[in-house]
């Protein structure tokens, strides 16, 4: 297997990432040997299913939050919030560390398939839940587990729901929605997550978990590729049904286009020159500082860990 087959280490790039930026401090991620595992009572196309976003709501008045657009603190998101899931919403992800060089931003149906979720209910393959939840990329696995974690169930057992897809997008995104698949489960909600971080999730381990092997930001699919959108969640929802343990890992078959030396960029300060480094280290400290100024005007509270601009 070659260096482009594997997929990246996120934790280990992420570290050398932000020492290179200066930040001596490395985060301690989440980390647990077991994981709970609750079976579907009921077949799956009688089975009420709820999506989990760590995508925004577009708000105009808070900047770029467009393809392409940079990390924007402001955008950002601190609670639990719901919508109807009936309708269209306009969610983007100009809010987390996803991979800006290797991916357009451009289709939404990579990180909140709604439509196409919806599509498939009304086909008989689900029941779709009223609301889709979005979840935040907190940094304070406290705050995520104490606060975050049982403001979602609450939400969908009042929905009646009875599973969750759960789709990610930057690394602490991953650990977010790892965590919330945790809780969900340990309640008796069947869980799926949906990401493209592999060694995030699993070390936080989780019930199931569908892996695309596609730079971050495109854990529901490729952009513009609406069979393989549909692929990828027909085997989450097939994961929903024939996991018979906890950890349950399935690789999806689909391979992102082009060269796989994307692998390599990431976050990879070996092919960065000094003197960018040094400009994506003042930006990151400002995006801290705009991040932990919203959060305590949003929560009241002011310990972040390190790498809060991830």
């Amino acid at each position: 297997m070659s260096q482009h087959d594997a997929p990246i280490d996120y934790l280990a790039r992420t570290r050398a990432w932000y020492l290179a930026l200066g930040y001596d401090k490395p985060y301690v991620w989440a980390r647990h040997d077991d994981a709970p595992f609750f079976a579907l009572k009921k077949p799956l196309t009688a089975t009420t299913v709820a999506l989990v976003t760590t995508a925004a709501p577009y708000r105009p008045e808070h900047g770029d939050q467009g393809p392409g657009a940079p990390y924007n603190a402001a955008a950002k998101f601190w609670q639990v919030y719901s919508g109807d899931s009936a309708i269209d919403h306009d969610l983007r992800i100009a809010h987390v560390a996803i991979d800006r060089q290797h991916t357009t931003m451009r289709d939404s149906a990579c990180w909140f398939p709604l439509p196409r979720l919806r599509a498939l209910a009304a086909r008989g393959a689900l029941r779709l839940a009223p609301r889709f939840h979005g979840f935040p990329t907190n940094r304070s696995q406290r705050q995520t587990m104490e606060v975050d974690a049982p403001e979602l169930l609450a939400r969908c057992r009042a929905d009646g729901v009875e599973a969750a897809l759960l789709v990610a997008n930057c690394p602490v995104c991953h650990q977010s929605l790892a965590l919330a698949a945790r809780h969900l489960e340990a309640h008796g909600i069947a869980t799926v997550v949906l990401g493209c971080a592999r060694d995030v999730v699993e070390r936080v381990g989780v019930p199931r978990f569908l892996f695309s092997d596609f730079p971050l930001g495109n854990a529901a699919g490729r952009p513009h590729d609406p069979a393989a959108q549909e692929l990828t969640l027909l085997l989450a929802l097939n994961l929903l049904g024939e996991a018979a343990a906890p950890r349950t890992t399935w690789q999806s078959p689909l391979r992102w286009p082009g060269p796989a030396d994307w692998k390599l960029d990431y976050a990879n300060p070996e092919r960065i020159a000094a003197d960018q480094l040094a400009r994506l280290r003042d930006d990151a400290e400002a995006a801290r500082l705009a991040a932990r100024a919203q959060r305590e005007a949003t929560l009241g509270q002011t310990d972040q860990p390190a790498f809060c601009s991830l």
